[in-house]
């Protein structure tokens, strides 16, 4: 992994994420998705083929029936795909949770923790008495050794978590490949430790405010010590081939069972688990690389108990079938989806979560006239309605409603008053007015290309809206599909200059979104940079530059902290308004439609891939 040596050969948060180079796919692609109900979404581009048949529902009338896309690994440090990710979040469990995706942890195996006076030093109590499902207790040497493995292991693709985002302090060393020198991890230096078995002792490089809600990822979830022999000191018990698609232990509320490739996943209720033992007795999923399979074996032939917002293709949704009946005091839209076209009535939950889809402009590539242009051209709203059928809330912060500082009422207000290019509302006369003043016209048009993911038909849709409008500006826009491991690589070469792209919470702050907006980090002259758009050399880049500086300045869970970090991050939305890198488009609605013999707990904020399904009971099925 590549990293920046310090003074104290310890790797700081803000310099890990500039220097990173040798997992610069990791880096770059964290959070990062072009998922936009076409597709179940992933991190890595990890996409699905078309083809493939579903398996026959299981008989056993107390296992939750689903469907799921291809996954790619029930490892916990190597998954990057919700896919994987909603299976893992079953099968085992870490020192905190994210409770049915809500975006306020609670302790899991941890009992409690306490925090040093200059908020580096994390002592973490862990539960008695808790066990994996080979029958072992988890002890805090288990998490040492799973949070190595986070770190140094070649099958981890979130070492950044631990190393950076969190900034547990550690070591770096020099090595040399194919003539290249760079600085690594040392394995074995993080500072963690088992103080005794129930207590962990984790030394960070300096304060971070979400550091609790971090360890809430499976990616920190325990597994056996020395169950794989990836890293430094262990041989392992088994392989981890064997360990990441056959035999996954873990000490979560159900217990892996089977596995088989784009056919089906199956887990079995945990008797010993150490929380509230599941209702049902297991969990089924139909696993298809197929959208349409997917659609037709859920939606169309009734043979899962509930399906998911990306599961139902946006190109057969149908908003009249939605019918709200209230929206709770979360903001989740409540009510029923039907007639379906088995004539079945669905219940349904609709809630925008942590997330936000933009259109992202290379500022050396598309001049800023241009950019504004598009700007007053979109109407959010209209894009919603008309391309995404209603399942998103209009966009005009890269920050999400719910921890936008002051939360949803003052995202609303402060876009209402000041985002300058129309407020749900297109101002086609702006556009004109704007590219004239800079000297285009009917004879001297400007260009670009905007690339649209792949399998995406409503982003390449989004995008000849965009591109009629902009018509009558003296824009030629022209629209493009690449796939979605395509569009990444490019991005990071600098070799786009207008693409769709999306973001999903690591943690649930603003500084999770708005580090693609540190204008340092957008630099592809970089090995890794986290997002695409080149911004630098103007006022507004130098105002979001500085603002940033606040946020790291300004970590720590304090509440002064936190007003100085809520002020920052208003700073770099306005800075964005202003230059616009990112086009700020729509945030999407998670969705959930289940038949009414299925009694689950509603999804938080961390959306549907994070809930667990042992509180979820199943009545008679019709």
């Amino acid at each position: 992994m590549g990293g920046w040596m310090t003074d104290t050969d310890n790797l700081s948060r803000r310099r890990f994420l500039q220097a990173t180079g040798g997992a610069a796919s990791a880096v770059a692609l964290a959070g990062c998705t072009g998922g936009d109900g076409n597709q179940t979404t992933t991190t890595e581009g990890n996409q699905t083929d078309e083809g493939g048949d579903t398996n026959k529902p299981s008989d056993d009338a107390n296992v939750l029936r689903l469907i799921n896309s291809t996954i790619s690994t029930l490892d916990p440090v190597k998954s990057t795909d919700t896919a994987g990710g909603t299976v893992i979040q079953q099968v085992f469990d870490g020192l905190m949770n994210y409770p049915n995706g809500s975006i306020e942890i609670e302790n899991q195996i941890a009992k409690g923790h306490d925090i040093s006076e200059d908020f580096t030093t994390y002592t973490l109590k862990l539960k008695e008495g808790v066990k994996f499902h080979n029958g072992d207790e988890v002890t805090a040497q288990d998490f040492v050794y799973s949070w190595e493995r986070l770190a140094a292991s070649s099958n981890s693709r979130r070492a950044y978590f631990i190393l950076s985002s969190i900034g547990v302090e550690h070591e770096t060393e020099t090595v040399t490949e194919d003539g290249e020198e760079s600085e690594v991890y040392k394995s074995g230096s993080m500072a963690v430790e088992a103080v005794d078995d129930y207590t962990i002792e984790m030394q960070l490089s300096e304060p971070f405010h979400a550091t609790m809600e971090m360890l809430a990822y499976t990616s920190f979830a325990a597994v056996p010590e020395g169950i794989v022999g990836d890293i430094d000191g262990y041989e392992g018990e088994m392989s981890h081939k064997k360990f990441s698609t056959e035999n996954p232990i873990g000490a979560g509320p159900f217990k892996f069972d089977k596995w088989q490739s784009n056919t089906e996943a199956k887990v079995t209720k945990y008797e010993d688990y150490h929380g509230s033992v599941a209702n049902i007795d297991g969990v089924h999923w139909n696993i298809s690389s197929s959208s349409d399979a997917i659609y037709n074996y859920g939606i169309v032939n009734q043979n899962a108990d509930m399906v998911s917002g990306e599961q139902l293709p946006t190109a057969k949704y149908n908003p009249n079938k939605v019918n709200v009946e209230e929206t709770d005091d979360v903001g989740r839209k409540v009510g029923t989806y039907g007639p379906t076209k088995s004539d079945a009535t669905m219940d349904y939950t609709g809630f925008a979560t942590i997330n936000a889809f933009y259109i992202g402009f290379n500022t050396d590539a598309v001049e800023k006239p241009v950019r504004q242009a598009a700007a007053y051209a979109l109407n959010q709203q209209e894009a919603v309605d008309k391309v995404f059928k209603g399942r998103g809330e209009s966009s005009y912060h890269f920050t999400p409603p719910s921890i936008y500082p002051g939360g949803a009422p003052e995202y609303e207000k402060h876009a209402k008053n000041n985002y300058p290019y129309g407020y749900n509302e297109a101002k086609l006369g702006e556009a004109k007015k704007v590219m004239e003043e800079a000297g285009y016209g009917p004879d001297n048009k400007a260009s670009f290309t905007f690339t649209a993911y792949e399998s995406s038909d409503t982003w390449a849709e989004l995008g000849k809206l965009l591109r009629d409008k902009l018509s009558s500006a003296h824009i030629e826009m022209n629209v493009e599909r690449a796939p979605f491991s395509t569009l990444l690589k490019r991005g990071r070469n600098g070799n786009l200059q207008a693409y769709s792209l999306g973001w999903v919470m690591d943690w649930p702050a603003p500084d999770n979104f708005l580090q693609l907006l540190n204008p340092p980090q957008t630099d592809t002259s970089l090995d890794a940079p986290i997002s695409y758009i080149n911004w630098s050399g103007t006022d507004a880049a130098e105002r979001a530059k500085e603002a940033w500086k606040t946020v790291e300045n300004n970590a720590a869970p304090t509440d002064e902290a936190e007003k100085a970090r809520n002020e920052a991050y208003v700073e770099i939305e306005e800075a964005n308004w202003e230059d616009l890198g990112f086009l700020p488009t729509y945030h999407r609605m998670d969705e959930r439609f289940k038949y009414d013999w299925v009694d689950c707990p509603r999804f938080g904020g961390a959306g549907v891939s994070r809930q667990m399904y042992n509180k979820v009971e199943i009545g008679d099925r019709k």
